[in-house]
């Protein structure tokens, strides 16, 4: 089903790494302006090479598209250089944390206004932007990036993110190895950005209990397919869900002891 408000549409992926591995065989879905899409699934479903072909990052890691599309704002994405993607709103923060170490946690943040040609107006404005959605960035601005904390950091790569101004931001699991309080934080922001700046967001997540809180749909993979999707509350509450896909195990009732 393809949304007339579509802003990101995904038919029939496959892809290969090396012309041999098989990582994606049929993987279907679409993103709604002003949607905050999980895409869930547990490791090795496919989840991380989505999001890299959706920027057209595979080619760099040895990975091709076989069949299927992925167009986003009309643009056919594998005709369309990662740059050019970006300039065009698409901005996707990797998994891992991504940040230039040796910079101070606000020489991060302008980096990313930098890479549109964003005028120093502009830097300014998207960094008090910034700071009012991360306020721990403000206090942090002037710390080396590898110094800060694994939340900072990741928060510094949100917010790098955000300088380029995306119409969807993709984000390859946020909450990988921070603390319950942390990833609260930061999905709560990304929150606030949807509703009151009307954001797209896709986020890739094993943690399905709090991207199943913060999205409106999910998607669920398994082995490169498209298995399940359907309102991110109505997937939360389903027992065969959080039990086969979303490796969250449902406790049988107790059996009462029989009389003697």
């Amino acid at each position: 089903m393809v949304l007339d408000n579509a802003l990101l549409a995904v038919d029939g992926l496959k892809a290969t790494y090396n012309h041999a591995i098989t990582a994606l065989a049929g993987v279907s879905f679409t993103l709604a302006r002003g949607e905050i899409l999980a895409l869930l699934g547990a490791n090795g479903a496919g989840k991380t090479t989505t999001l890299k072909a959706l920027s057209n990052l595979l080619p760099a890691e040895r990975g091709q598209i076989v069949s299927g599309s992925i167009r986003f704002e009309g643009l056919d994405v594998a005709r369309t250089s990662p740059t050019d993607l970006v300039r065009a709103g698409l901005v996707q923060v990797l998994e891992g944390r991504h940040c230039f170490r040796s910079l101070t946690v606000e020489e991060n943040l302008v980096s990313g206004g930098l890479g549109r040609s964003s005028s120093r107006t502009e830097i300014a404005e998207d960094l008090e932007k910034v700071y009012a959605h991360f306020p721990r960035l403000k206090e942090k601005r002037r710390a080396l990036s590898g110094l800060t904390s694994g939340g900072e950091q990741q928060m510094t790569a949100i917010g790098r993110a955000l300088m380029s101004r995306p119409r969807l931001l993709v984000l390859d699991e946020p909450s990988m190895g921070l603390a319950p309080i942390v990833v609260q934080d930061i999905f709560h922001a990304l929150r606030r950005l949807n509703r009151d700046e009307g954001l797209s967001i896709l986020v890739a997540e094993q943690n399905s209990a709090v991207a199943l809180k913060y999205a409106h749909r999910a998607i669920i993979l398994e082995n490169g397919v498209t298995v399940l999707a359907g309102d991110a509350r109505d997937l939360r509450e389903r027992d065969d869900v959080k039990s086969f896909y979303l490796g969250q195990k449902t406790v049988a009732p107790a059996i009462p002891a029989l009389a003697s």
